[in-house]
């Protein structure tokens, strides 16, 4: 019998009733509560802190103005030639009578100024990147080999690679001291000041080392999903070899081309600390000198700067958002090119054949192009004038025992970066997968990925500077509250901002390839949009998803512009930070410290990988 003073057992309490409601509500628009969170926290931990940088630039005094554009703009430090156009834009007259005479007296030298320079080296860069990946592409795509897929998989190595990592290891490569001029004093030359007299050169190789193997990825994938069928009417109708590859396979493969070379000159435009540990105010670029005047508290000179900076690198993300949108609506085709043995045989004539030779030659070029940085880094971290040691490595530990506070110390360095990049994954992996669902699924589609992308063409540096001046400084909010972020939350939020594009771009490519109707059918039989998301599309593209957590993990570990503004005068520095600083006092210690972080990224990302690897075959 049931107890008289308790509920009846056909009735539940208003309480009960209350919590199913709300339970009910929220699992019906639990994607679009994600969606509004995603929301809140970009606002407050990127367009925010964007807003108050780019604000700087606006106001003077409380004031609304444009003096600093024009300052800017009218300076020809920084636009060189065009400073006469800026000054006074409708004379068009003078302008075309300057024109005619620079190309009367035959093109002579003009200074560039310091966005046309910026502009220069990342075409060179550009120039140099497809140079090196294009044939890497061609080989990949044309022969089979023992370690081809390996070999195409290591192309993904230079992105989790920190870009102060490898800066290091082109120091130690040629550097006064470095393994090339060991190399050439063994023949009794040198040696060599590389790094000062040609370091424009350097920096771009540097830039190649990073990019080379991006244009490659992107070409061997289109060269992959060529139809062979329209190479071979070519060649039945007449046309030799080479007319049908460059009349048939070239037009095929341009697009993808252009796509790399896009990519490679925003972010080789947008470069920082490669320049800055190789070049420094020397071949300073529009990011670098932004970080210059933000130490000399110049913030409205360098707010102009990085919006001028951001202009440029949105429209070309911008651009490439639209092939990108464009490629996927075409569908593929078609039977794909075989490949040839690389060596069928290892006869003579068949080893010197004119191109087996190019191809051996280009891979002895890329080992050392690819292969000869990081083992000068490793090598420089264990050798000094007189022969192997480990006295850098001892420096490292005993500066680790003084344990003094204002010493930057090997430990926290790893300590933090492992930790900012486990809690960057916590905070960017879901962000990235609520937009690439909504960038897959939602009629806005396009406007938000765009929207979202934003971060991905603004610097490290801008965000540096807004979260310092924004968030760890403190906002006031109505109602006399005050929004504040400080040490290591400051320094995380940068870190997801910098990681979850990457999420984004690995996630809605595979996302939208699925079939809507398993969506729709789970829909039908009653499951939530949160639950279909959850039981059916990540399942699906779980492997996509760990490997943007790799990325985002690799981005955090090796993120340097943000963190070197925030980790300043405190104990949340990381191994990036601390890289940079003993490499402006210390080369032997900073190569150890160089090599501790190259090891440390390659374990993580490799557990990451495997971790992954779990889910692609499920």
């Amino acid at each position: 019998m049931a107890d008289s003073s308790g509920p009846d057992a056909g009735t539940t309490s208003p309480a009960t009733s209350v919590v199913r409601t709300l339970t009910g509500w929220t699992g019906r628009h639990a994607l679009a509560l994600a969606a509004l969170a995603t929301a809140a926290v970009l606002g407050v931990v990127a367009y925010l802190p964007i807003g108050l940088v780019f604000a700087e630039a606006f106001l003077e005094d409380g004031r609304l103005t444009l003096a600093a554009f024009h300052a800017v703009l009218t300076d020809p430090f920084y636009v060189g030639p065009l400073a006469g156009v800026f000054e006074e834009p409708l004379a068009l007259g003078t302008h075309f009578s300057a024109l005619f005479a620079w190309v009367r007296a035959g093109f002579p030298a003009v200074g560039m100024g310091l966005f046309g320079f910026t502009a220069y080296q990342a075409a060179l860069s550009t120039l140099a990147s497809l140079a090196l990946g294009l044939p890497a592409a061609y080989v990949l795509a044309t022969y089979e080999f023992r370690g081809r897929q390996t070999l195409r998989s290591l192309t993904i190595l230079p992105f989790v690679l920190p870009g102060i990592l490898v800066a290091a290891g082109f120091y130690a490569m040629f550097g006064q001291a470095g393994t090339l001029n060991t190399l050439l004093g063994t023949v009794g030359l040198g040696p060599y000041p590389f790094l000062s007299r040609y370091p424009l050169a350097v920096v771009v190789l540097a830039h190649a080392f990073y990019n080379a193997p991006l244009v490659a990825r992107i070409t061997v994938a289109a060269w992959e999903s060529l139809d062979v069928s329209a190479l071979e009417t070519a060649r039945s109708l007449g046309a030799s070899r080479r007319r049908a590859f460059l009349d048939v396979v070239v037009p095929q493969l341009l697009p993808a081309v252009l796509t790399g070379a896009l990519l490679t000159f925003v972010f080789t435009f947008m470069t920082f600390p490669i320049v800055l540990a190789l070049g420094g105010l020397q071949l300073a670029t529009v990011e670098v000198w932004v970080y210059d005047r933000v130490g000399r508290l110049a913030f409205a000179e360098a707010a102009t700067l990085a919006i001028l900076e951001t202009v440029v690198s949105l429209s070309l993300t911008y651009a490439y958002l639209r092939y990108e949108s464009a490629q996927a609506s075409v569908a593929r085709v078609g039977r794909p090119p075989s490949r040839e043995a690389l060596f069928p045989d290892w006869r003579l004539e068949t080893l010197c054949a004119p191109r087996r030779l190019a191809v051996v030659g280009y891979g002895l070029l890329a080992l050392v192009v690819f292969v000869g940085p990081l083992a000068s880094l490793v090598l420089g971290s264990l050798t000094d004038g007189s022969g192997f040691t480990l006295a850098h490595y001892r420096f490292l530990a005993e500066r680790q025992a003084t344990g003094a506070s204002y010493q930057t110390l090997p430990w926290p360095a790893v300590r933090n970066s492992l930790l900012f990049g486990l809690a960057t994954l916590a905070l960017a992996v879901p962000m990235g997968v609520v937009i690439a669902v909504l960038v897959a699924r939602s009629r806005w589609g396009a406007v938000i990925d765009t929207l979202a992308m934003v971060p991905l063409a603004v610097s490290g540096i801008v965000f540096g500077i807004g979260l310092l001046q924004g968030l760890v400084f403190g906002v006031s909010l109505p109602g006399g509250t005050r929004l504040q972020f400080t040490g290591v939350a400051a320094i995380v939020a940068a870190h997801a901002v910098a990681a979850y594009p990457f999420v984004v771009r690995t996630v809605s490519p595979v996302l939208g390839g699925l079939d809507p109707a398993m969506v729709e059918s789970a829909r039908a039989l009653g499951a939530t949009r949160a639950r279909a998301l959850l039981d059916i599309e990540l399942p699906l593209v779980a492997s996509a998803v760990v490997a943007g957590a790799a990325f985002a993990f690799a981005i955090s570990i090796g993120e340097f512009s943000s963190t070197v503004i925030l980790a300043s005068g405190g104990d949340t520095y990381t191994m990036p930070v601390a890289l940079e600083r003993y490499l402006g006092r210390r080369s032997g210690p900073a190569l150890a410290m160089g090599t501790v972080l190259l090891v440390v990224t390659a374990l993580s990302f490799v557990v990451i990988d495997r971790v992954g690897g779990r889910f692609e075959h499920r």
